[in-house]
């Protein structure tokens, strides 16, 4: 039985939300599950090839201290196990970030692209 793709919808522009949403990502394709991340809005600043506009971005220096993998590597972890990351392109226009660098491997789509790829599968917003 194959199981249903996760999405995870990625709004908010804090460095804490971003964090999870890479752990989640991860973790279900660590789980060999189809996993597609979509960052919209302030979402998208975790994305960028320089994530360090998101809210509060100290904090992975203190994650990272405490023994816990911060962004980049979570990012880069998520995108070895396959995981799909797309960026919003409405959303880039929203928070002016459209001429920003995206992280290597990352999708600019629309929100059509997301939930026809998630379908009927499971979605979590943070």
């Amino acid at each position: 039985m194959m199981t249903a793709p996760l999405g995870i919808l990625l709004m908010s522009g804090t460095h804490e939300r971003a964090h999870y949403a890479f752990v989640l990502a991860a973790g279900a394709a660590a789980m060999d599950r189809h996993v597609v991340l979509f960052a919209t809005n302030n979402g998208c600043r975790a994305l960028l090839e320089d994530w360090s506009s998101l809210a509060e971005a100290g904090r992975d220096a203190a994650v990272r201290a405490r023994g816990v993998a911060g962004i980049g590597e979570l990012r880069q972890s998520a995108a070895e196990l396959g995981v799909r990351m797309i960026v919003c392109e409405a959303g880039l226009r929203m928070v002016a970030l459209e001429s920003e660098i995206m992280s290597q491997g990352v999708e600019i789509a629309g929100v059509t692209t997301f939930l026809e790829t998630i379908r009927d599968g499971q979605i979590i917003t943070l």
